[in-house]
């Protein structure tokens, strides 16, 4: 969570803009997959400590429910050794890449669709692609992060699972088949919309505005480029920061319902927790708003500022190495 295609802006207007030879327009949608992916597990591996405490706090492991943040950061290595932090980070990567890689590569297509086939432009269609790319590879990745989130609310001595494809035999068995892989995908859908719209929007309007009214302050040429202007690391790291806080502060209630549903039998009120409604209202009745459903948010925007940051700066970073400029 996450992931956005950056804006370019020609250093002169007068440069004739460079048509890519066949070769390069066939493997253009190869390396901005790529690209994308990159991005996402380099991002999501700086983060990976801070997201299993956020899964443990959100869904009240009952191991660490009575411990804060910072004192279940400090609980797990104790209790299940330094690598417990990062337990479902394989998981996490084998969803990531192709996660993170169709999101980027979908947005790029999508707001060539909106404004050439629909006639969407400006600041509404970047709001539209970036909503419509977040959902697209939510739905193709959507039971490896289920198996992730359940190996990683597992606690060493109380094992469910023995590995990722354990968690995938074992769920299909005992849940229904296929639509146990798809336990809180509604919830996920509703809440990816606002935060990967809001995160793209976020991102490419400060990206925008600050290469439109101090180019030579906050832009410098692109390396593989010159013709075109991206902004310098410090920047690009301060934009993502700020659109990744802002995209979790609209959706985080949902993510928590989310989490909650993909748990499933893991949980023991899962009976309760079988609809995006239900699941909302039991958290707020149970625990209320701040510690139900904004449980762990204080989390979220301490690992979504240098993860977004990351991924954003990484795609970047990439598209100059490939030469996707």
């Amino acid at each position: 969570m996450t992931r956005v295609m950056a804006t370019e802006t020609s250093v002169s207007s007068a440069a004739q803009p460079r048509i890519p030879s066949p070769s390069q327009r066939e493997y253009f949608w190869l390396r901005s997959f790529v690209a994308g992916g990159v991005a996402g597990c380099c991002a999501k591996t700086t983060i990976a400590p801070l997201d299993r405490v956020k899964i443990l706090l959100q869904a009240h492991n009952p191991h660490y429910k009575h411990l804060g943040v910072f004192a279940t950061l400090k609980a797990v290595p104790k209790k299940e050794g330094f690598l417990g932090l990062y337990k479902g980070n394989g998981a996490m990567m084998v969803r990531i890449f192709p996660y993170g890689a169709i999101q980027f590569m979908a947005f790029d297509n999508y707001k060539k669709f909106l404004s050439k086939q629909v006639g969407i432009t400006g600041h509404v269609h970047r709001l539209m692609a970036g909503s419509m790319a977040g959902m697209t590879a939510v739905i193709c990745t959507y039971p490896l992060d289920v198996v992730r989130a359940r190996l990683a609310f597992q606690v060493t001595g109380d094992h469910r699972y023995t590995g990722i494809g354990n968690a995938f035999v074992t769920i299909y068995l005992k849940e229904g088949g296929i639509p146990g892989f798809y336990r809180g995908l509604i919830p996920t859908l509703i809440g990816m919309a606002p935060y990967a719209g809001f995160s793209f929007f976020t991102f490419g309007t400060l990206k925008s505005l600050g290469l439109a009214h101090a180019p030579e302050l906050l832009g410098r040429p692109s390396l593989d480029n010159p013709d075109v202007l991206v902004l310098k690391t410090h920047v690009n790291l301060l934009c993502g920061g700020i659109a990744g806080a802002i995209a979790q502060t609209i959706s985080y209630p949902l993510d928590v319902a989310r989490r909650r549903m993909q748990l499933g039998s893991v949980l023991p009120d899962s009976d309760k927790c079988l609809t995006l409604t239900k699941t909302l209202k039991h958290v707020y009745s149970q625990y209320g708003l701040r510690s139900g459903l904004y449980r762990g948010l204080s989390l979220n925007y301490i690992r979504c500022v240098p993860s977004q940051a990351m991924a954003f700066t990484t795609y970047e970073f990439m598209k100059q190495v490939l030469h996707l400029n």
